[in-house]
């Protein structure tokens, strides 16, 4: 699933392609990706015609934001991508949502298993104009937590584990799997210790380890992984992958002590740790 590097990867390429561009078409077929609006005229009357005046991020999200009080928010979901086209190429398979872009290219929405969505909002209040949509969401993991003694508020009173408290989005926005256990394995803490018992010095390291990862991930342009379905705007894949310490790395030896990585399973989800240097 793209996480905040692949996300930000899409934002950086996206907004110096976007910015000032006028969407003078709207071709929209994907009823699924187009759910929360029920369909494509709510989409095709935000967006056609628009000028586009910014591209920002929160979290795994996208925020185009245009010369009207709409905004259209992207999420990639697990699968989806955001390619700028020529129109003459092949269409690419699952595309969605396409915008013809007043220099002649479009901008596809591609999501081979469709857990992704579009839709359009209106900017909410304050610095930060999130919609309403997306007000439930925690600050944004690389821009918006400041220091260690914020990331020990958030996580006050916390039982739960520290790997499903990084997860869950309403605490802090934008990490996902593989992110948590590299951010895990950085600071060497194990996954299983409750959240709200860490003591100041290992708050310190996880706030360091929350930036320099992801900041880390965010230069080599995200990760692909096995099934690759990551891709930037141009279709490239990532290449943090190659840079993975924990995240997909069972049975290697761990990069700081040597033993071997740990996978467990549960809920369906993966979970990779050094048993012995990550307390």
């Amino acid at each position: 699933m793209p996480e905040l590097p692949e996300v930000e990867t899409v934002r950086s390429d996206l907004r110096p392609s976007l910015t000032g561009r006028r969407l003078v078409g709207v071709v929209a077929t994907g009823q699924r990706s187009l759910r929360r609006l029920g369909g494509p005229g709510p989409l095709v009357e935000a967006t056609l015609g628009a000028t586009v005046r910014g591209v920002d991020r929160h979290g795994k999200y996208l925020l185009v934001r245009l010369d009207r009080p709409e905004v259209l928010v992207v999420h990639l979901g697990m699968s989806g991508q955001l390619r700028l086209v020529d129109p003459s190429a092949a269409e690419i398979p699952h595309t969605h949502v396409r915008w013809r872009l007043d220099n002649g290219s479009e901008l596809c929405f591609v999501d081979p298993r469709t857990f992704g969505e579009v839709f359009v909002a209106h900017s909410g209040p304050g610095a930060s104009r999130l919609p309403v949509e997306l007000a439930h969401l925690g600050p944004d993991a690389l821009d918006g937590i400041g220091g260690p003694a914020s990331l020990a508020r958030r996580l006050e009173g916390h039982r739960r584990r520290i790997k499903p408290v990084l997860l869950d989005q309403r605490v802090v926005a934008g990490i996902g799997n593989i992110y948590a256990d590299e951010i895990l394995w950085a600071s060497r803490i194990a996954p299983d210790r409750p959240a709200g018992g860490l003591s100041p010095g290992e708050l310190r390291r996880l706030r360091v380890a929350l930036r320099s990862v992801l900041l880390a991930a965010i230069e080599h342009r995200g990760s692909s992984i096995a099934d690759r379905q990551y891709r930037d705007l141009s279709g490239a894949v990532g290449g943090h992958q190659l840079h993975h310490q924990a995240y997909g790395r069972e049975g290697l030896a761990c990069g700081r002590c040597g033993e071997p990585i740990r996978r467990v399973r549960e809920y369906g989800r993966s979970t990779f740790s050094c048993p012995r240097c990550q307390r």
